[in-house]
């Protein structure tokens, strides 16, 4: 039977087999390409991709293809292609029409209606007729918070699968990226702990069960931080994550407090209080990791009591 000290084991019995997938999804390269006239500012939102808003001495040199549309009667060939487009302009018709053959053929396209700073009086729902896509953005690629807020979720959405690999490339999307993954985690421990929960207050069961699931929930923290540091550039070698994150994950003060809630709560209160505590502790752990990604700095135990405290409040609201 599974006993505590065999969470604390976790990280030493992940295997290569585990991790390769992780890897490749972060190393392989994401192709993008950005479509437009000269002038229209491909190169700038080249640069705000690979620079991080948050961050500014973090910059990456990660390529992408560059096109005129004289010069592009073909479809690139990429993960996405984002069309850049002048705001001021009175039509675009060329563009519109290469943009349908494009979609036509099955390409994943953004249409980014720039320098709407510049259109003065023109009406800005005029700029979407005629296109034939699911995606178009309007904004200026000079402004930070216009990429945070409506550029960057679309990106997301339309490469669901590259999400690891483009946030390890290009800057800009890491902390959205990481944020996502995170909420993502807790909400599959939480489902998980659901899952085994309602086995979990039948009498004939016992308190091992609880610990494997605590093994389970501990490995899916182990994958976040390994995830969380290619995400933001970091090394792929899983030993170096072990070595800094040991005391965080597994064998830490953390999951031995939890061990102790997880044992008291769930027989007399049912399966509320356990799936709260394992949203809680996914929440505390990724976002002490990030913090270090981010600062370089590890919270103290005093910050991730009263994180975890924050977080186990958003796991029952979850769990109710």
């Amino acid at each position: 039977m599974a006993g505590l000290k065999d969470i604390s084991t976790v990280w030493t019995n992940i295997k290569e087999v585990d991790l390769k997938p992780i890897r490749d999804s972060a190393t392989h390269p994401v192709r993008i390409a950005l479509v437009g006239e000269v002038g229209i500012g491909k190169h700038t939102l080249v640069e705000q991709m690979r620079n991080d808003p948050g961050r500014p001495g973090i910059h990456t040199q990660s390529p992408i293809a560059l096109f005129t549309f004289d010069t592009c009667t073909e479809p690139p060939v990429a993960h996405l292609i984002i069309v850049l487009v002048d705001a001021t302009r009175e039509n675009y018709l060329n563009e519109q029409a290469l943009v349908k053959k494009w979609s036509e053929a099955g390409k994943n396209i953004l249409v980014f209606i720039n320098k709407i700073d510049l259109a003065e009086n023109r009406i800005v729902g005029d700029t979407h007729q005629g296109w034939q896509v699911n995606q178009i953005v309007i904004g200026s690629i000079n402004d930070i918070p216009f990429l945070q807020r409506e550029f960057i979720p679309v990106v997301l959405e339309l490469l669901p699968q590259q999400h690891l690999a483009l946030g390890r490339q290009f800057p800009l999307f890491r902390l959205p990226i990481a944020r996502q993954l995170i909420n993502d985690t807790c909400f599959s421990n939480a489902a998980y702990s659901f899952s085994t929960g309602v086995a979990q207050i039948v009498p004939v069961l016992d308190i091992p069960l609880t610990l494997t699931d605590m093994i389970v929930l501990t490995k899916s923290q182990a994958f976040l931080a390994y995830k969380l540091g290619l995400i933001f550039g970091f090394s792929t070698r899983w030993q170096d994550y072990v070595s800094e994150f040991g005391g965080v994950i597994g064998g830490g003060f953390l999951w031995r407090q939890i061990a102790r809630q997880l044992v008291g709560l769930i027989p007399v209160w049912g399966i509320i209080p356990k799936v709260a505590i394992s949203y809680s502790g996914t929440y505390v752990v990724g976002h002490a990791i990030l913090g270090w990604y981010l600062t370089g700095r590890h919270l103290t135990a005093k910050q991730m009591r009263a994180l975890s405290s924050q977080a186990f409040t958003k796991g029952k609201d979850y769990a109710r």
